[in-house]
């Protein structure tokens, strides 16, 4: 059974999701490409590999519409996709590591 497309992190809790990626980016982020309308890639300093893979399983947790692709050498490489229902959600995202 597939899960619904739905964030389901407490509201309470999303300042503190936010800060967390806000941190990440601000100390380790080295480039964002977006790639298409649905996609991102993320590119971060290859220090930042166990912060950026329990950030991605636990936003994966949460918020199922997303998909993350890690791959680690040098760098950590993310990509990001979203369904065309979430785009908006993925504007605010590479809006949050470009500092906007």
């Amino acid at each position: 059974m597939d899960k619904p497309e739905a964030c389901t992190l407490p509201t309470s809790d999303v300042p503190l999701r936010v800060a967390e990626f806000t941190d990440l980016f601000a100390s380790s982020l080295v480039s964002v490409d977006r790639r298409s309308a649905l996609s991102l890639r993320l590119v971060l300093a290859g220090p930042a590999e166990a912060t950026v893979r329990d950030l991605v399983r636990r936003e994966s947790e949460c918020c199922s519409f997303f998909s993350f692709g890690v791959s680690a050498g040098a760098e950590v490489v993310v990509d990001v996709g979203v369904p065309e229902a979430h785009v908006e959600v993925l504007d605010g995202v590479e809006r949050l590591a470009r500092g906007r």
